[in-house]
């Protein structure tokens, strides 16, 4: 067969062939845009917010102590750290650092970038830490001993691979990983679980659950909750369905719930979020409806369910969390947060939780289902710096720490207008400017796999694009979520055309209410908002001045057959079905930018280390948009995975090149 795509050869991501391109494309765009004083301030400005001593510490507990993962200029890859609640409430914590990544990493010669780690209850004596190299999602497992702050000899270990792991106890833990031919998925995902014991080899660990070739992934977990011990194992059918089992001493027991339902165990409740309408017992619940059930009765065959959470026309779930006897709402009404109490007694007791901004986002950042009722909160806002409180159901909170302002808001306006898409669909989309700034715009937005974007503070945005005078709009587009599981499902497969209208008709909103100008509006999203950039750009490209797309898709012909791409073929479709790819084909960027085609100026941003989305990706469409004479640019970070950037100088880096290149092109 005939190959007909020149560019194939980009796909070799380390070849030198390729990396000799991309260097010298790196050189031409750093020149055109780092050479200026501008550039220099706005990635120091980047700089200082990221790297600033006075950043909320985010915690997160884990038993007795508050756990932190933190970086600066000092220590640019990181400290795991941790420190006590009482500590905490102090302006300057005593932190106990547990790991230095910067120190690790000079000692032992490697690149590595902090990927997490599991911590074993109800001790938390020992970790399963994660550490990738330059920052790609593939990781190598060590354990590690928090007394010690060591690595433990002759520990539980693996190479690098994307490999999933859990506890079970001291001596056990589940293991996903690439155990050789035949062991991982289509999409680049652990295909078996497996028991491993310690003090055994690993090729001797026990198989106790295998998924199929063409699955994304499987799992396996357990829940040591005190007289609720639970184990857990299952199979990502695609990116929304998924079969799971209780593991019991009889054989696995199949949770009997939709396949494209979420699920979730804590104590004696079961929780089923619908993602499609499910009939049960005569009775019909809506899409994004959540459901609770006993766990022992569910399983028994018993189907009294009830009603938590149903939706309507303007509100959506974002997400739930247990305290130790309570439930934890966080809603969306029109895109603005509200927050809930639920408590289970005779029935469930529905109640207001304080906190949540009129035109910002409250998130509940961690719980401690095991032991209180405590909980954290963080509120922001698109002019509101973050406050993270601390607060127990039915008492009061207390603010623990408040990020101080980063740009200076005073005249900045937010507000909330709605576009009419082309099936007439209301889009919701905020705006927020300086109340006389004369600025250009940036517009930007996602699409996808029902990710909700929410309103939020962005020292980096503010200093580098609203206090110099532009405006800054978010799209709240189908695709994401929004309204629910609806505003997601009906933008997927052969209707996600229906994304890239909504965009399109909150771009030439702006337009009509003199908000903007197509030549003073410029684009920018990420992963799959970068392939939303890329269709504005081969389909609506007279509505923008200039278009940036970051770690992109864009070759929807061959995107499933690159690294974790077929994983989201429930998303988008499969381009060898005739079918799919009859859509799919038509909007592709990849296949849709021609040579006699005017197409605004666009920059591609992507990194080497990127192995969640293919990096040949925006290679290929910088190497067919330059062949073909189009105003192009291209920048590859070496590092970073699918963030582009492995540490506060990289990222600071990265936005810099950003707002330079929507500066110039914006406001020449």
């Amino acid at each position: 067969m005939v190959d007909e795509d020149p560019y194939l050869w980009l796909e070799d991501v380390t070849g030198d062939r390729a990396l000799d391109w991309v260097r010298r494309r790196n050189a031409e765009s750093v020149g055109e845009l780092t050479g200026g004083a501008r550039f220099e301030q706005l990635r120091d400005e980047a700089r200082e917010v990221l790297d600033a001593d006075d950043r909320i510490p985010y915690i997160r507990r884990r038993g007795e102590y508050f756990y932190n993962f933190w970086q600066d200029a000092a220590h640019p890859r990181g400290l795991w750290r941790r420190t006590t609640l009482d500590s905490y409430r102090r302006e300057h914590p005593n932190w106990d650092i547990l790991l230095d990544i910067d120190a690790l990493a000079r000692a032992e010669g490697e690149n590595w970038v902090w990927q997490g780690a599991a911590v074993l209850k109800p001790e938390y004596r020992r970790a399963l830490a994660e550490l990738s190299r330059g920052g790609a999602d593939a990781a190598v497992v060590r354990e590690f001993d928090l007394r010690t702050r060591e690595f433990v000899v002759g520990g539980f270990q693996l190479p690098e691979a994307k490999s999933r792991v859990g506890w079970i106890d001291e001596d056990s833990i589940y293991v996903g990983t690439d155990f050789g031919p035949g062991s991982m998925t289509a999409s680049g995902y652990p295909r078996i679980m497996k028991e491993w014991r310690r003090g055994t080899p690993l090729d001797e660990a026990v198989t106790v659950f295998e998924g199929k070739p063409d699955d994304v992934a499987v799992f396996a977990y357990h829940d040591p909750t005190p007289g609720f011990e639970r184990d857990f194992v299952g199979r990502a059918i695609d990116f929304y369905r998924t079969e799971k089992f209780l593991r019991t001493p009889g054989g696995l027991v199949k949770l009997d719930v939709p396949e494209d339902a979420q699920t979730s165990a804590h104590q004696e409740w079961l929780l089923i979020r619908t993602r499609t309408a499910w009939s049960v017992e005569g009775r019909e619940y809506a899409p994004g409806t959540l459901l609770a059930a006993r766990f022992d009765d569910y399983l028994a065959g018993g189907r009294d369910l009830t009603v938590l959470f149903e939706p309507d026309g303007r509100t959506s779930l974002e997400s739930w969390d247990w305290t130790r006897n309570h439930l934890l709402l966080t809603t969306l009404a029109d895109v603005h947060t509200e927050l809930h109490v639920l408590t289970p007694d005779d029935g469930w007791r529905r109640e207001p939780l304080a906190g949540a901004p009129e035109l910002g986002t409250a998130e509940i950042v961690d719980t401690d289902p095991d032991h209180s009722d405590e909980y954290l909160l963080n509120t922001s806002g698109f002019t509101q710096p973050s406050t993270l409180a601390y607060g127990h159901v039915g008492g009061g909170t207390e603010v623990l720490k408040q990020a101080p302002a980063r740009f200076d808001a005073t005249d900045v306006t937010v507000e909330q207008h709605f576009a009419t898409s082309r099936d007439g669909t209301r889009i919701p989309y905020f705006v927020v400017r300086p109340r006389n700034g004369d600025g250009p715009t940036m517009l930007t937005g996602y699409g996808g796999f029902e990710v909700s974007r929410l309103p939020a503070y962005s020292g980096v945005t503010g200093r580098g694009w609203l206090a110099r005078g532009g405006t800054y709009v978010l799209a709240n587009i189908r695709g994401g979520g929004e309204y629910g599981p609806d505003w997601h499902t009906g933008a997927i497969k052969e209707n996600r055309y229906l994304v890239y209208e909504d965009f399109a008709a909150v771009a030439a909103d702006l337009t009509e209410r003199g908000i903007t100008t197509p030549q003073r509006l410029g684009i920018h999203g990420g992963s799959n908002g970068g392939l939303l950039m890329g269709v504005m750009l081969t389909r609506y490209p007279e509505l923008f001045g200039a278009i940036v797309s970051q770690v992109p898709l864009l070759d929807m012909k061959r995107y499933h057959l690159l690294l974790a791409g077929a994983s989201w073929m429930a998303e988008y479709g499969d381009p060898d079905d005739p079918a799919e790819w009859d859509y799919l084909g038509k909007y592709s960027p990849y296949q849709n930018v021609h040579q006699g085609g005017t197409y605004p100026p666009t920059l591609f941003m992507t990194s080497t280390r990127d192995d969640r989305v293919h990096p040949a990706h925006a290679r290929k469409m910088m190497a067919r948009m330059a062949e073909q004479g189009h105003d192009v640019r291209y920048y590859e970070n070496i590092e970073g995975g699918h963030g582009a950037a492995a540490d506060n100088e990289q990222l600071a880096y990265k936005w810099a090149l950003l707002f330079e290149f929507l500066w110039q092109k914006l406001t020449a």
